[in-house]
C-alpha cells in the first residue's frame, strides 16, 4: 500500500472543502450556457474555395441572414420562442431568445458571385469561391 501526503494550508478543512466547492459553483454559474452564446466556426481553404462552417443547432434556414458588404461576411441568427401552457388555475409562460452575429474579413481572391449557404444537421455550411486567378498569374518568363 502507498501512502500520499496531503498538504492541506489550514489544519481545519472545513474551509479547504468550501473553497472548492465554492469555486465550483462560481464556475458552473460563470459557464451558464444561455449566456454569450457564440457559435463554433470551422474555417477550410481548398484550391477552388473556402468553406466555413458554423455550428448552430436548433435553428432553421430561415432564421439566419447573410451579407457581403465589401470585404466582410456577416452572418446574424435570431430565434424567439415563447410557449404558453395552461393548467387548472395558472398559466405558465416560457421565453426563449437566442442570436448572435459573426462577421469574416474575405481575402481579395473571393469571388462575390460565387457564394452559397445551405444548412443542414445543425451546421451552416458556407461555400466561397475563389477567382480564377490562377490561370492568369501563372506566367512563364524566358531570359533573354
Amino acid at each position: 500500500m502507498t501512502l500520499v501526503k496531503f498538504n492541506n494550508r489550514t489544519r481545519n478543512t472545513a474551509p479547504y472543502f468550501n473553497n472548492v466547492f465554492d469555486s465550483l459553483f462560481s464556475e458552473a454559474l460563470n459557464k451558464n450556457l444561455t449566456v454569450n452564446k457564440v457559435p463554433g466556426v470551422n474555417i477550410l481553404e481548398t484550391e477552388a474555395d473556402y468553406k466555413i462552417e458554423l455550428a448552430a443547432p436548433g435553428l432553421t434556414k430561415e432564421d439566419f441572414q447573410i451579407n457581403l458588404k465589401k470585404d466582410t461576411l456577416s452572418v446574424w441568427a435570431e430565434k424567439k420562442v415563447s410557449e404558453t401552457e395552461e393548467k387548472k388555475d395558472y398559466t405558465r409562460k416560457e421565453f426563449d431568445y437566442f442570436s448572435f452575429a459573426r462577421s469574416f474579413v474575405l481575402p481579395e481572391s473571393v469571388d462575390a458571385e460565387k457564394i452559397a449557404a445551405e444548412y443542414t444537421n445543425g451546421i451552416l455550411n458556407i461555400t466561397i469561391g475563389k477567382k480564377d486567378e490562377s490561370k492568369s498569374a501563372t506566367k512563364e518568363i524566358k531570359v533573354s
